[in-house]
């Protein structure tokens, strides 16, 4: 009896483990999706179309802007801003122009997360200017206006070379691919001036790549650009 059992028992697991090879040979096997998407890598150029578009409604201003950015890594991007503006600014008191070439260099970090072949970007970045430029004072009135001493407007143009300003700029912006290799962008930037250098006399109240200056030393600015990537690989 015991020898009956102990047979019994034993016929018992190898069906079992004949049963779980079936099972494990039944089973379809799950292949794994290889296809990998790749982008381009490479450099990408283009102009601010905001200037022109604002130097056609105001007449005291004209101003281009050449934009490039080089992509790095998957979501990491230097990139640089080039140009040149000009503007009168009119005051109660004096009426002047600046004028000069500026540079932006900085990175833009991408925070978006694409789908598939897609090459989007809603992105963070930083900026440091500069700016070399020239102020022309066409007029002022002193500020002497009594009955005795009238004031009188002063035009004869005074200009300073050689002024220079330097700022940093936090950047926040979308730039999307609308067809192939083409990219429109729109950012906004927070500027916060480090330095400038004044005329004798008389304060600077344009800085090209900085905009307007005031009292508190920062400002705004927007860059509406269209640009084409240059593709060296894919990654």
């Amino acid at each position: 009896m015991y020898k009956f059992f102990i047979s019994i028992t034993f016929l018992f697991v190898i069906v079992d483990g004949v049963s779980q090879e079936q099972q494990k040979d039944s089973v379809p096997s799950i292949e794994k999706d290889t296809l990998v998407y790749k982008t381009n890598y490479g450099l990408r150029l283009g102009v601010d179309i905001s200037k022109p578009i604002k130097a056609q409604f105001d007449d005291i201003f004209t101003g281009f802007e050449i934009v490039g950015d080089y992509r790095l890594s998957k979501n990491f991007y230097a990139a640089v801003e080039v140009g040149f503006e000009e503007e009168t600014t009119k005051e109660d008191f004096s009426n002047s122009t600046a004028k000069g070439n500026y540079i932006r260099v900085g990175f833009n970090l991408n925070t978006y997360k694409n789908w598939l072949d897609m090459n989007n970007e809603i992105f963070v970045g930083y900026r440091y200017g500069y700016s070399n430029f020239e102020q022309t004072l066409n007029s002022y009135t002193p500020n002497v206006n009594t009955s005795y001493f009238p004031a009188v407007e002063i035009n004869t143009p005074i200009t300073t070379k050689n002024l220079n300003a330097h700022w940093s700029e936090i950047v926040v912006g979308f730039r999307t691919e609308t067809l192939k290799n083409v990219f429109i962008s729109f950012s906004g930037s927070y500027k916060i001036l480090m330095s400038i250098k004044d005329p004798d006399n008389f304060q600077s109240l344009f800085a090209p790549g900085f905009n307007r200056v005031f009292k508190g030393g920062t400002g705004f600015g927007f860059n509406y650009t269209i640009s084409y990537l240059i593709p060296f690989q894919k990654k």
